[in-house]
């Protein structure tokens, strides 16, 4: 007959571990001296289906290794952590950092090893320890989200899923297909890495605090970008020109593009692309196709990504994931 404490360990174990519920968040973040507010855009999810709900979205292989952005008291991670071969969790923020693996420690004792967290700024992450990370699941800040889901996909190319949950108007965003009222920036960069589509929507009485605004899901599997001899960063370009100033034909706004609205008719009749459309109204392999056609000369005036990339509602820390004083996106 086997050891009764060791069956019961292992009973628990194979059960999973203990997910954070309401009061262990709470508990958690007065340990940690967190006094979340809607100000500070600090939310934590308190629902344990919820989590599980987005791993269940995430549709990991066990030999798959997840980064989390801003794991902030581990309700995701410890859903994860079963699910994976490894998790590595980017947290900015010092103390939630050091916080972590103490949680994974205490609910989760046989998947501690699965775990490692890396104490840093995700926008700046250019490379983590370890096998490469294979899918990106992650609450991501509002205000950020979508800069860091473009940063990370050019930054990581062995990520090829990723589950977020983000502003739902940012996730409409993501996902917008050309032709729609929120088709911009984010839709188009995000489909040069791949397909985005809608996973589900998620209420706001599954956050504490609750928060203003509704949540989105997002999945995204990678592709290969269009055939085209310009750059990423070239193709980037005409598409921050040309969403720069909504409103304006092509022809106008790729002006300063291209070197002039003459240059700019040209380039886009040599691609194939009337001049007098607007924007909204191509495809990512359009803007690929119109990007090497520039004149040769032209100095470069386009605009740093992240402004074009954070287009949207992303209107400071406001909603769950919000930086606020603690860093990262907070489950």
């Amino acid at each position: 007959m086997g050891d009764s404490t060791t069956d019961a360990a292992d009973a628990a174990e194979t059960a999973g571990p203990a997910l954070l519920g309401p009061a262990d968040v709470r508990e958690l973040a007065a340990a940690l001296g967190i006094r979340p507010t809607k100000q500070l855009g600090q939310n934590f999810v308190i629902d344990a289906n919820t989590v599980r709900r987005i791993v269940r979205a995430a549709d990991l292989a066990p030999d798959d290794v997840v980064l989390e952005v801003g794991p902030g008291l581990g309700s995701l991670t410890l859903a994860l952590l079963p699910e994976a071969r490894r998790v590595v969790a980017v947290e900015i923020d010092g103390g939630l950092a050091a916080a972590l693996p103490v949680t994974v420690a205490a609910r989760a004792p046989g998947l501690a090893d699965r775990l490692e967290v890396v104490r840093a700024d995700a926008l700046r992450v250019t490379g983590l320890p370890g096998p490469a990370p294979t899918a990106l699941v992650a609450n991501l800040p509002y205000n950020v989200a979508v800069p860091v889901v473009l940063h990370l996909l050019a930054a990581l190319p062995s990520l090829r899923t990723a589950l977020v949950m983000v502003q739902a108007e940012v996730a409409d965003r993501m996902t917008a297909a050309p032709g729609g009222k929120v088709y911009g920036v984010p839709s188009v960069k995000l489909a040069w890495y791949g397909r985005a589509r809608r996973a589900g929507a998620v209420g706001r009485a599954v956050f504490w605090p609750a928060p203003n605004v509704d949540s989105g899901l997002v999945a995204f599997t990678r592709g290969e970008p269009p055939a085209t001899p310009a750059s990423r960063e070239e193709v980037f370009a005409v598409v921050d020109a040309a969403f720069a100033q909504r409103r304006k034909t092509l022809r106008a706004a790729l002006a300063g593009w291209a070197g002039s609205a003459a240059a700019a008719e040209a380039a886009l009749r040599a691609a194939g692309v009337d001049p007098q459309a607007r924007g909204e109204t191509l495809d990512v392999a359009s803007f690929a196709l119109i990007a090497q056609y520039r004149p040769e000369g032209v100095p470069d005036r386009s605009e740093a990504e992240d402004h074009a990339e954070a287009e949207g509602p992303g209107r400071g820390p406001g909603g769950p994931g919000g930086t606020g004083r603690r860093g990262g996106g907070l489950l």
